[in-house]
């Protein structure tokens, strides 16, 4: 009986845990930056920082968009259902914010338009990024 137990637990606190974790995907972050080689990146949660991001998020879901370079960032939507941004789509300074709500299935894509590199002191290596990000939504 003990080992049944053990066993009803183990599927319970799994069952839990499974229902949890498909919760926390609809929302998610993403994070821009500045670095010297490529110039930006943006990261998905604490994944690596990339020009080209995927996400998949359940239909309702969010992602909130951080701009944590030294330029600014436009978050530009060039395909698919209409979202819908809070905040405005203008990141003009390190830790501006947009949340994306998407309301709809289907792929939408997205890309930044980075202001100029004004800075002094700001070196970097490569052309800038385009960065570009995918999202389905189902």
């Amino acid at each position: 009986m003990k080992t049944f137990t053990s066993l009803f637990a183990v599927v319970v606190l799994g069952a839990a845990l499974a229902t949890a974790a498909a919760s926390s995907t609809t929302h998610a972050k993403i994070t821009i930056r500045h670095q010297t080689s490529h110039c930006h990146a943006w990261a998905l949660g604490h994944g690596a920082y990339m020009a080209h991001l995927d996400a998949a998020i359940p239909v309702g879901g969010t992602i909130t968009v951080t701009n944590n370079d030294v330029m600014s960032h436009r978050l530009i939507e060039k395909s698919g259902p209409r979202a819908v941004i809070s905040g405005s789509p203008a990141l003009t300074h390190m830790g501006a914010t947009a949340t994306v709500k998407f309301p709809h299935a289907g792929t939408y894509v997205f890309t930044t338009k980075a202001g100029e590199d004004y800075m002094k002191g700001v070196k970097t290596i490569g052309e800038d990024n385009v960065l570009r990000l995918t999202v389905t939504v189902s």
